[in-house]
């Protein structure tokens, strides 16, 4: 071990070379060519600036200030040291910085981007659709808006931050609900799951859910009704997003304002950035529909004034479709305020129509449901019986009607193919494994979960095919 006073050895265990050997070193070229290890030389500027050079790295000597920076920012050490200087402390240790910059950012919301394989200019570098192009076409759009100064609006309801992504023009066309302000994210602007944390700990979040998985679930229930051709959830995949208007940290902030001023006053440094501006986001993009209103709405009117028998059968068509996405995915959060009706009366736009009597034989009326809110579904196990989850549509009158022919020829084509539903375990595995949390035995037991759903209808289509709806929720629970 090294002595106290020993010359070469600094408090870090990093050694330094000796002044008599440094003066010995011959003056290089500034073009710089590949040397030996004897060569290289000592850059004088690093330790002024309480940085280290990485051992067996040759470093540009240079006095000038431009110079020094851009080596600062490719080597990646010293952006904070440049940008943030309050927070990067006094302390000359490089261990000690390092360890300070790991603290900062598990509390920051950078870490989304940790799951990239490598940073970049904006959130466009990461979203690419090509099997897609309809969807790909609305993220360019939202991301013109962004970028033209179209914020997205932040939405007041709900217990996290999700919000209103618009087109450059200012017309709403999804809703983004970024992974670290769920409802338990360590960004949530809400703060009412805050003080239910620091409360009621003992009721924080759903014992059967994996947390901060609230956007891979939405995108997972899109996935399994595009599969199943149930066609009521809107398109929802995984993309990223940085807005002003998101809730960043007070470091992105400050790293964000550091860098755009670094850019404007010494340029040749900006562009040595991996990213000028807020990091992007990761979360759900859900395309927003129309003319939807809550079911709980619609469902009230249908009670004073019932429907036609052919708006019915439409209805109930619709409805079983709900049912059997829920029953899949093991939806714990089915209200009837998180699944919106669209219903359009003949002649609903020509004002002296507007009091007629509907038409039953009418081929213009319409009604549609869509699910939406499926981030509390895919548990890894049943819920516990003192917290249920029940479905809620279990007590509507649409329940107590047994499954159409259509809707058991739609769902048992393809529940009833054990390879379909290995391909859709699979497809559901590469979207889970994007996430930076990912346990493969966790998501095993939320694919048990799933595969024990789909055996149950198979053999509740099978063995009670007059039953009613309701009577799924008492067909027991079952683990593949």
């Amino acid at each position: 071990m090294m002595s106290e006073c020993d010359p070469t050895e600094t408090e870090s265990g990093l050694p330094v070379l000796d002044t008599r050997e440094a003066a010995a070193i011959p003056e290089l070229d500034t073009n710089f060519h590949s040397i030996g290890t004897s060569k290289i030389p000592f850059d004088n500027n690093r330790i002024g600036l309480g940085l280290a050079a990485n051992p067996g790295v040759a470093v540009r000597i240079s006095d000038s200030r431009e110079s020094v920076l851009t080596e600062l920012e490719t080597d990646g050490s010293g952006e904070e040291a440049l940008l943030l200087p309050c927070l990067a402390g006094g302390s000359t240790s490089p261990r000690g910085a390092r360890d300070k910059r790991n603290r900062r950012n598990r509390h920051s919301s950078s870490s989304d981007k940790d799951t990239l394989a490598s940073p970049g200019t904006n959130s466009g570098d990461f979203n690419h659709f090509p099997e897609d192009p309809e969807f790909a076409d609305f993220i360019l759009r939202a991301e013109q808006a962004i970028e033209s100064g179209v914020f997205p609006e932040r939405i007041s309801q709900g217990s996290s931050g999700s919000y209103f992504v618009k087109d450059p023009k200012g017309k709403i066309i999804g809703v983004f609900k970024p992974k670290s302000e769920e409802p338990y994210g360590h960004l949530n602007p809400k703060w009412t799951k805050y003080f239910h944390k620091l409360c009621c700990p003992c009721c924080f979040g759903r014992g059967c859910l994996l947390p901060n998985q609230g956007y891979l679930s939405e995108a997972a229930a899109s996935l399994v009704d595009t599969k199943l051709g149930l066609g009521v959830v809107p398109k929802t995949k995984v993309v990223y997003l940085a807005s002003e208007t998101f809730h960043y940290s007070a470091i992105d902030r400050a790293k964000s304002r550091g860098k755009k001023y670094a850019l404007e006053k010494v340029p040749k440094v900006g562009r040595r950035f991996h990213r000028v501006g807020l990091p992007p986001k990761v979360g759900s993009f859900q395309l927003f529909v129309e003319g939807y209103r809550e079911a709980d709405y619609w469902l009230r009117c249908f009670e004073a004034e019932p429907l036609p028998e052919n708006i019915r059968r439409q209805l109930q068509s619709q409805f079983e479709r709900l049912v059997v996405l829920d029953y899949v995915i093991r939806n714990t959060d089915r209200g009837n305020d998180n699944w919106l009706i669209k219903y359009e009366k003949p002649g609903e736009g020509d004002e002296s129509e507007k009091d007629a009597e509907w038409s039953e034989s009418s081929t213009d009326s319409c009604i549609k449901i869509a699910a939406i809110d499926n981030g509390l579904a895919f548990p890894f196990k049943h819920p516990d019986e003192w917290r249920a989850y029940p479905f809620h549509w279990a007590w509507l009158p649409q329940a107590k009607v047994p499954f159409s022919q259509e809707t058991r020829d739609l769902v048992l084509s393809r529940l009833s193919d054990m390879n379909f539903v290995q391909d859709l375990c699979e497809d559901l595995y590469e979207m889970f494994k994007t996430d930076k949390g990912f346990d493969k035995t966790m998501f095993e037991r939320q694919m048990s979960v799933m595969r024990g759903q789909v055996s149950l209808i198979l053999l509740w289509y099978s063995d009670c095919c007059s039953c009613f709806l309701f009577s799924l929720v008492f067909s027991g629970c079952l683990l593949l």
